[in-house]
């Protein structure tokens, strides 16, 4: 009995922080969505007549389903401010917050900002379930959120931590979407920093986060983001639109058009996820992202390297403008076994019959005429007014593939002499620069992918654009080894042609 005392003590200390600086607990144990004593709406309310002193506990009532079932919107909630189920910090019961009462069923059911557009991947901040705008601290855990536009909207908010809950079915803009958005489509600065997602379960939302117009600086980290044949817009796990600095890390994805896209975002860092079944694990443009360490099997694509286009201010794509190429560092990865055929393109993927395996580049997005696939509801298709993507040795009017074009590298030799191989090869790069040039071995002598990171080497590039490169490596258990060059300024080149042991 003392053991389950201190047990309990320990694990509901959450709760109480607020209670034990002279705050008080709010109790959610009324399941109506009246407004009186006990119910949500009643709590968020009390607390924003005065925040930083309450804490919102919302308890598990009577039996088995706990559901509270949301009838209009609810006020915005003000911080600082912890909500958490009670419940589930003993024993993993959540109560759920339900849209379904007022919102309706499907992508159709959530308009987007501009009229006769709908569901995911257009903008919306629509039907929200728990909104957090123009606030901070708040805290939010142990609660199911489902069939709402959005679950929880983070909007020019920051230093909020949203962890351990699970967001089901959010059919419009976002299981969780991070947005500095300005009511108006804008990007605002420093307005949506420094959130938190954690160890969260994602099922079957449209987008499962979002993360957009000016959000930075946030953690997206050891989520699980599912999705099933159920779901009529399996799109991103996480969508970075106009979203710098942000981090992604050990989280992992599955079933969705992408796992991570990013769209003119700049110098966000991916790294050690899992990525499976999935028609394009990573989608890049913008520049300087780094994409470090992950696990990709079992996809079409790995990564998908995008030509970059510069978009208009509402975030729709321009015609024919051209920002400059993409330039993105891919590192350390291991990919294996993808190609597969996945032809899910909601807003995103890869789904022309060219473009499969560990890394490629020229993958069209939604802003380019070639693209397959659907671009959202209602969203412009008109060739006309799309991009286009340069074709060999083509310039002018159109976009130029993505990190310099960078050649892969090529390899001549994998010499073994006991359990250590010397492998050489040579590669062309920008003239009188040095560049870094990694090496992956394979265990089966088909794959041309990059099951196993060896490690790197940098190699400086002569005045004529050529340069030369060795490894000593352990060689035990390969069949062959491929690898990438990445340039000076970060941009990486697709795998090499594979090169089997002894030659």
């Amino acid at each position: 009995m003392k053991k389950y005392k201190l047990a309990l003590a320990v694990i509901s200390l959450p709760l109480l922080a607020h209670a034990a600086t002279g705050g008080e607990i709010l109790h959610v144990n009324n399941y109506q969505d009246d407004g009186s004593e006990g119910t949500l709406r009643w709590a968020i309310e009390k607390n924003n007549q005065n925040p930083g002193n309450h804490t919102i506990a919302i308890d598990a009532v009577g039996k088995a389903p706990y559901v509270i079932t949301v009838k209009s919107p609810l006020p915005p909630v003000k911080g600082p401010v912890t909500i958490a189920g009670s419940d589930w910090s003993r024993n993993g019961t959540y109560v759920a917050i339900d849209g379904a009462g007022y919102i309706g069923q499907g992508p159709h059911a959530c308009p987007g900002a501009v009229a006769g557009q709908f569901g995911a991947n257009v903008r919306t901040t629509t039907s929200p379930g728990l909104v957090l705008r123009d606030t901070q601290g708040v805290d939010i855990s142990g609660v199911e959120i489902r069939n709402f536009c959005i679950g929880v909207l983070i909007n020019r908010a920051s230093g909020n931590v949203i962890h351990d809950n699970r967001i089901v079915g959010n059919h419009g803009g976002a299981g969780i979407m991070i947005t500095g958005d300005d009511g108006k489509g804008n990007s605002t600065a420093t307005t949506t920093v420094h959130n938190k997602i954690l160890r969260n379960e994602f099922i079957n939302n449209g987008d499962a986060m979002e993360m957009t117009r000016g959000a930075a600086f946030n953690l997206i980290a050891d989520n699980r983001v599912t999705t099933d044949a159920s779901n009529e817009e399996p799109s991103q796990g996480i969508e970075i639109l106009w979203g710098n600095d942000n981090f992604v890390v050990r989280n992992h994805f599955s079933g969705y058009s992408d796992g991570v896209q990013l769209n003119w975002g700049n110098r966000n860092y991916i790294a050690a996820n899992t990525f499976t079944g999935i028609s394009s694990a990573v989608t890049l443009s913008g520049t300087g992202n780094i994409v470090d360490g992950n696990i990709m099997t079992g996809n079409r694509v790995a990564v998908s390297v995008r030509p970059q286009g510069s978009p208009n201010a509402d975030g729709t794509p321009g015609i024919n403008r051209i920002s400059g190429p993409a330039l993105n560092r891919i590192t350390g990865n291991s990919m294996w076994n993808n190609g597969k055929d996945i032809k899910r393109c909601f807003a995103g993927g890869a789904c022309l019959p060219q473009h499969k395996g560990a890394i490629v580049f020229g993958v069209p997005g939604l802003e380019h005429a070639v693209f397959s696939g659907n671009r959202g509801g209602g969203v412009e298709s008109d060739p006309a007014k799309l991009e286009k993507i340069c074709a060999d040795g083509v310039t002018g009017n159109c976009e130029p593939m993505p990190n310099h074009n960078q050649p892969a590298p090529q390899l001549l030799s994998a010499r073994r002499a006991g359990d250590e191989v010397r492998v050489s090869g040579r590669f062309t790069g920008q003239a009188n620069t040095l560049s870094r040039i990694e090496l992956f071995a394979n265990s089966d002598r088909r794959s041309d992918e990059a099951e196993q990171y060896l490690g790197f080497v940098s190699a400086p590039v002569d005045g004529n654009g050529n340069g030369n490169f060795s490894f000593v490596v352990d060689g035990r258990h390969v069949a062959n080894f491929t690898a990438t060059v990445t340039t000076v300024d970060g941009a990486t080149s697709m795998l090499s042609k594979p090169l089997a042991l002894g030659k």
